[in-house]
């Protein structure tokens, strides 16, 4: 019973601690800056029509100048510009190194956040506006073993030095940037900086640190005011709220975020699961204990009465349910120091080493005393409670039905176990029904090449001519069956156009966003779009101003006649409608689908349909296509498939985890269910033994010694139905896209839990079943 009790305890808190690890990373985000309190980031509400508003983390980058000035609450402005669409790539040594996270940063940045410096100073960094910061693994990563500080990067054509190296940021920090570039530098060039001065320019963060007790709503209408009084011309439906540092990682409103942010609902599932975790692992310690309580019941009484007294015995079996919580502890300790690689990788956190670090023995310690409480209180209340004289006179031992108590205990473990099993299941469902829903489109064997602007230039006319002639080469590779453009991929395209839309009928104050897809006259025919109505573009010039839109839009636009033939003004350019298109998923399931423009332009993300069987043979060719005609930028591709997978990459982790809980809830009820079968075949050993004699068989005895238990299971079903039903139904409400959650999905949940319970039962039953009755009667 000891090792029964030790494995299921120290799994459920193996469980726990790893759940602890992550919940407690998720809630301390950013909390350990300094002053986070009185950090705040400007959020900029951008009316798009009466209906619509897109809400941005970014703001000007003037705007923090002239709110210094002019607001004296602000004791402190700092500005970062993440390097998000493209990754950072650098030429040492003769050769490319590609930085996916980097980031500018102005000379207050440092004043305002806290870094742990190794090498140099944030004043060197500043001084030289073409410096660099790393973090110690980025410069492992780039330098080796040699010396990082002093060491010359060039990007583009601009060499830049390494001034610093600072310690990676932690796992619950939001800047995980591991190279930082001062603002100064894209501020050299003169356009980059007229630009970014611009009160249209929406493209930096910008953080305040604010004196204690400011008032933020206040603050908000000052930053309004101050872009109308100095914005000329159309000042646009803005209006701006303060973003508090430390709730910045549970934003879900933002149209886009340069930050990995954090889902507050999951949040709180785990903290709920942990705790089921642990419980289930302790109510095997209750329940065996107590079951056992007939056996330990002399010895209570024969230490009563030599002399001991209920406060001794109760701190005898608080010891006991201590020292196995301990025993329990130690291997879970080893397990968690076992687990803990997979863990950081699986949830892409770098978390402390588990015996080195504070907070995971903060948690750690947390658990042992919730699971020594939860083992301790109520058996040692209960063995303590027994009366001398009623246990020789052979009377109850107790003064109520323990037995309730333990059948309860039972039906909690099996009710959490359906539940989970029941997510697991629904959860799976959904990521099939995402995989074989069909998008619309075909992304079979499609592969996705980005031509940087910085290649391709701000020249239209060169840009056509340098995309054409990469498109032809292409063309002629023996691997690559076909090739289109389009200006973003379209498994994930967030481009959104507001303004500058027209038609015929078109209230005045409507303006709604449409996703603008620019493609070449191929893009048809590559990805397999239907046509509902209507047609493709022809070759030519003739159809350069026309377009078409999806299903989607023509219901948006609100035509009185079929929309075919009318006029469609967009991006300046007079055409009108030659086609609509039927809805595609240009998104993930979780959003619904929006009106699309789609019109021919000069694009630069290549769409690459391989031949079959061909893939590596087509990237190969394409790889040496770009080395030809851009040997100084590395070749990078991306699968449509994997895009499309990634879009779920939460979903698949969330799935992966509550299938790992709900094992290991499944495996902690059943050892407990094994305990007390064994148990009770124990308590029932002679009972078997007579009904063998009289002519019982082994089936009848194992389904005897079963129903009970096999009943437990089946109320536990019944109970966890409607919550799995009501929370998972909860958590398909982020998708528009979903499945319905079918009464066979509860009932196979069911059948699992049933199976696993009765295979755990008859094992014992079946064992004490095939037992010899006369060695069971011989004392008789």
């Amino acid at each position: 019973m000891t090792v029964i009790n030790v494995l299921g305890l120290g799994i459920g808190m193996t469980a726990a601690v790893l759940i602890a690890l992550w919940v407690q990373n998720e809630l301390s985000y950013d909390k350990a800056q300094p002053d986070s309190a009185n950090i705040y980031r400007i959020t900029a509400n951008v009316g798009i029509s009466p209906t619509e508003t897109w809400i941005w983390e970014t703001s000007q980058y003037i705007l923090g100048e002239f709110a210094a000035k002019e607001v004296p609450d602000i004791e402190n402005v700092a500005r970062i510009s993440p390097n998000e669409w493209s990754d950072l790539y650098m030429h040492y040594n003769g050769s490319i190194i590609s930085e996916k996270k980097s980031a500018y940063v102005d000379e207050q940045w440092f004043n305002m956040f806290h870094y742990d410096f190794v090498e140099g100073s944030a004043q060197s960094f500043i001084k030289n506006p073409f410096s660099l910061i790393l973090t110690e693994s980025a410069a492992k990563r780039y330098f080796g073993n040699r010396e990082p500080v002093g060491q010359v990067l060039r990007i583009d054509t601009v060499n830049y030095q390494v001034q610093a190296v600072v310690k990676d940021a932690p796992a619950n920090s939001s800047f995980q940037y591991n190279v930082l570039i001062p603002v100064a530098a894209k501020f050299r060039d003169t356009t980059a900086k007229k630009q970014a001065l611009q009160w249209g320019n929406y493209n930096y963060i910008t953080f305040f640190k604010l004196r204690p007790g400011t008032d933020t709503k206040k603050l908000g209408s000052t930053l309004l005011s101050i872009m109308q009084h100095n914005r000329k011309g159309d000042k646009g439906n803005v209006t701006f709220r303060m973003e508090n540092l430390r709730d910045m990682h549970f934003e879900s409103d933002l149209q886009h975020s340069s930050f990995l942010h954090g889902n507050r609902t999951m949040v709180n599932i785990f903290i709920v699961l942990g705790i089921l975790l642990l419980v289930t692992a302790c109510i095997n310690y209750v329940n065996l204990t107590t079951a056992r309580a007939s056996i330990r019941s002399k010895e209570v009484s024969i230490r009563k009465i030599v002399g001991a007294g209920r406060v001794n015995l109760f701190g005898q079996f608080m010891s006991e349910s201590f020292l196995v919580s301990a025993m329990s502890l130690v291997f879970s300790l080893a397990l968690v120091q076992l687990s803990i690689p997979w863990f950081r990788t699986f949830t892409d956190k770098n978390f402390a080493e588990p015996l080195t670090s504070l907070t995971v023995w903060a948690i750690i310690g947390t658990t042992l005393l919730v699971s020594f409480l939860l083992n301790g209180l109520y058996p040692a209340a209960l063995l303590s409670s027994f009366q001398p004289i009623s246990v020789f006179r052979g009377k109850n031992l107790l003064n109520f039905k323990d037995t309730g108590i333990r059948k309860t205990l039972v039906v909690v473990q099996f009710t959490i176990s359906v539940v989970l099993i029941t997510g697991t299941i629904v959860i799976y469902s959904q990521l099939k029904y995402i995989q074989s829903i069909d998008p619309g489109y075909n992304r079979s064997q499609v592969f996705t090449v980005a031509i940087p602007w910085k290649v391709l230039g701000f020249d239209h006319k060169n840009r056509e001519i340098k995309l054409n002639t990469i498109k032809q080469e292409l063309a002629q590779q023996s691997a690559i069956k076909d090739i289109t453009a389009a200006n973003g991929e379209m498994v994930n395209f967030t481009n959104q156009s507001s303004g500058g839309f027209d038609w015929p009928g078109r209230p005045k104050d409507f303006n709604p966003s449409f996703a603008p897809l620019q493609v070449d006259q191929n893009f048809k025919q590559v990805m397999g779009l239907k046509i509902k109505e209507g047609r493709w573009f022809m070759t030519g010039l003739g159809d350069k101003r026309n377009v078409l839109i999806n299903e989607t839009a023509v219901a948006m636009l609100g035509m009185h006649k079929s929309p075919l033939g009318q006029r469609f003004v967009h991006q300046g350019d007079t055409g009108i409608i030659i086609g609509v298109l039927k809805d595609f998923h240009y998104r993930s399931l979780h959003d619904k689908i929006g009106p699309v423009i789609v019109s021919l332009g000069s694009s630069g993300t290549f769409y690459v349909k391989t031949q079959a069987g061909q893939n590596q043979a087509a990237i190969s060719a394409a790889q040496t296509v770009w080395n030809k005609f851009i040997p100084d930028e590395p070749f990078k591709f991306d699968f449509l498939d994997d895009t499309y997978n990634n879009l779920y990459k939460s979903e698949q982790q969330s799935s992966q985890l509550i299938t790992l809980f709900a094992i290991i809830a499944i495996l902690v009820s059943a050892l407990g269910l094994l305990g007390l079968s064994a148990f009770a075949a124990e308590q029932r050993v002679k009972e078997i033994g007579i009904r063998k004699v009289l002519g019982a068989s082994v089936s009848h005895i194992v389904s005897l010694l079963s129903f009970e238990f096999l009943v437990m299971v089946g109320i536990a079903c019944l109970i966890a139905f409607p919550i799995a039903w009501w929370a998972m139904n909860k958590w398909l409400e982020n998708f528009a896209y979903r499945i319905n959650i079918y009464w066979w999905i509860m009932a196979l949940a069911g059948v699992t839990a049933l199976v696993i319970a009765f295979v755990t039962v008859s094992f014992q039953s079946f064992k004490a079943a095939a037992a010899n009755p006369v060695d069971s009667l011989r004392s008789e």
